[in-house]
């Protein structure tokens, strides 16, 4: 029988930095790392440990001896159990000074390469209220806090609608205010919420997959449009009918109003049909009086303010002149590429998802962006010699990858294709930072700007230029 390891208590230990994820780091007296998940760097506390590794500990905070300066009221009374804004205790100046010391210590300690000083970041002029999409989940079994557990009363009011509990897919934090998104986010939410519950709409149960309400989509823009869908479980026309009535009635105000009968394990509706309730089946987003469609399945960036800053930065980064070939690699809807466009000679758009395609042509033919085109395609098999040869040798590449980066095929066609600039846009300074050093030998960095597209979490943009070297 395998012994349970003992969790270990760590006093007074100095909260120095923080980490990656989310995470602040303290030391412990053998000098092990200890990453902490309720701790701001300043603070003095107990630690308890919940897991040994060989080179470091993760543990929580259990006492406070004192507490850091740059800490702030948390502004949700959600903070601390959902998982959406880790940093919501830590002052916002403070936010900015550790996402850009993550993409500095990212570039030199991962890439390894010689780098320019990195420009200062640029923070988001709102801290809350940012969002353009939220998702929230209905569920039958609430999360109960702690003192409800400890009540030994009998718990009736066990509907959620709100955000799943980290780690826990079965868990949902009923969200009685979330400052995420503006106005009617809230509103439309509480107000489902309610009818639901008076009209007897059952919430689903993941476990017993049972049930009629499973999620419910909120998008917004910044021209007042609002798109609101429910996700049912099952076809009830009578019940799904006057829940979306009421919806409809009760905010005029939505632009497009839509549901899905998702009958499948998973709540994901990008394999299934949307079908229009009220209104039209899309919302538009401006910029730069460019107009764009979104629809309920359209990848477009999470703040729109801020995403206008990313979108300047790397035009100005690109430095175009109206006479160069510009590839766009990773272009989803085809944003970046249209608001570069009237600056280049041609703008040739590549992303492996076929309905971000469709809608970067519908966008482009709205906007009458005639010198863009777009392919679909994954990315290491469509980008090659052939490519570039049917459609010109580019002057200057944006690269906006996933998460993971680009992958290493991709990279060498970089090389290969030998473009004068490169403009790197990440959400993912690590995956960047490895892309960079395997372009080093042919390229060299020679601007870096961090941007913030989500205050109250750790998540931090960075764009890159490059130039070849001579």
């Amino acid at each position: 029988m395998r012994r349970k390891k003992r969790r270990q208590t760590f006093e007074h230990v100095d909260v120095v930095d923080a980490g990656a994820k989310g995470k602040s780091v303290g030391k412990a007296p053998d000098g092990r790392v200890i990453l902490l998940t309720n701790a701001v760097p300043g603070d003095v506390v107990d630690v308890m440990t919940t897991k040994k590794r060989k080179a470091y500990f993760e543990g929580v905070a259990t006492h406070f001896h004192k507490l850091s300066e740059k800490r702030t009221a948390p502004k949700c009374e959600h903070f601390g159990v959902c998982g959406g804004c880790k940093w919501q205790y830590m002052a916002y100046e403070h936010q900015l000074d550790y996402k850009q010391k993550e993409v500095e210590n990212n570039l030199k300690r991962i890439g390894g390469i010689e780098l320019p000083q990195t420009n200062s970041i640029l923070g988001s002029d709102k801290q809350y209220l940012y969002r353009n999409k939220m998702e929230f989940s209905f569920s039958s079994s609430r999360w109960l806090t702690q003192e409800e557990i400890d009540s030994n009363t009998d718990i009736e009011d066990k509907n959620a609608l709100g955000f799943h509990i980290p780690g826990m897919w079965d868990k949902i934090l009923d969200i009685k205010k979330c400052h995420l998104q503006a106005d009617p986010s809230n509103e439309v939410r509480l107000a489902t919420k309610t009818f639901a519950i008076n009209h007897g709409l059952e919430f689903f149960n993941p476990r017993s997959q049972q049930g009629l309400l499973r999620t419910l989509m909120i998008r917004t823009t910044s021209i007042g449009e609002v798109m609101v869908l429910i996700q049912f479980f099952k076809e009830n026309k009578e019940l799904r009918e006057r829940l979306l009535n009421h919806l409809k009635d009760t905010f005029p105000q939505i632009t497009s109003l839509l549901y899905v009968i998702n009958e499948k394990q998973n709540d994901t509706i990008y394999d299934q049909e949307v079908v229009c309730f009220s209104g039209r089946d899309h919302i538009f987003e401006e910029m730069e009086g460019l107009k764009f469609k979104i629809n309920a399945k359209s990848f477009y960036q999470t703040n729109s303010e801020q995403a206008y800053e990313l979108y300047k930065v790397t035009r100005d980064f690109a430095g175009l002149t109206g006479d160069e070939i510009v590839y766009d690699l990773y272009t989803g809807t085809g944003t970046i590429a249209q608001f570069v466009a009237k600056n280049a000679k041609k703008v040739i758009g590549v992303e492996s998802v076929p309905e971000a395609i469709e809608d970067a042509k519908a966008n482009a033919s709205m906007n009458k962006v005639s010198n863009a085109e777009f392919h679909v395609g994954d990315m290491k098999n469509v980008f090659n010699s052939e490519f570039v040869q049917t459609h010109g040798k580019p002057d200057v590449v944006i690269t906006d990858p996933p998460r993971d980066g680009m992958h290493k095929l991709v990279v060498e066609q970089l090389i290969n294709a030998a473009p004068k600039k490169i403009v790197y846009v990440s959400c993912n300074s690590a995956t960047q930072a490895r892309d960079l050093a395997l372009l080093d030998e042919q390229y060299r960095v020679v601007k870096v700007q961090p941007v913030d597209m989500f205050p109250q979490t750790f998540h931090v943009e960075n764009v890159v230029l490059l130039e070849k070297r001579v």
